[in-house]
């Protein structure tokens, strides 16, 4: 695991582009990944303007985005079954937990995956 590489949750997205720097002087040098659940997510946010749009998919642009595959699907599904967790949140943690990084978020619901992954936890 290298720690020039960082999981993203859409949360911690939102608060960088919404002015956070704490946030930004954190992920400042780092590789930011995500998964394609957070990239729906930020595009499909009801009312989206079309300058906020360019700006979330310039962001984008300079992640990996990590798509769905048979071993993170795998792990979707235990997750779920074991944490009762909802469908995307799963996704998001089984793509971290695939590439073997460490997930940064604020949603307290991912502090009951701390022994499934590194989790970051970042408090407003």
């Amino acid at each position: 695991m290298s720690g020039t590489k960082l999981f993203v949750d859409t949360n911690i997205i939102l608060y960088l582009l919404n002015g956070d720097e704490t946030l930004a002087e954190f992920l400042n040098g780092r590789q930011i990944y995500i998964s394609f659940i957070t990239e729906l997510e930020l595009l499909g946010y009801p009312g989206l303007r079309e300058k906020d749009r360019k700006i979330i998919q310039s962001f984008l642009g300079q992640c990996k985005i990590t798509d769905l595959n048979k071993t993170i699907k795998e792990e979707v599904i235990r997750l779920r079954s074991v944490y009762k967790i909802k469908l995307p949140d799963a996704i998001v943690v089984s793509s971290a937990i695939y590439l073997d990084l460490p997930l940064i978020t604020s949603d307290t619901g991912f502090k009951k995956l701390e022994t499934e992954l590194n989790l970051i936890y970042y408090e407003r």
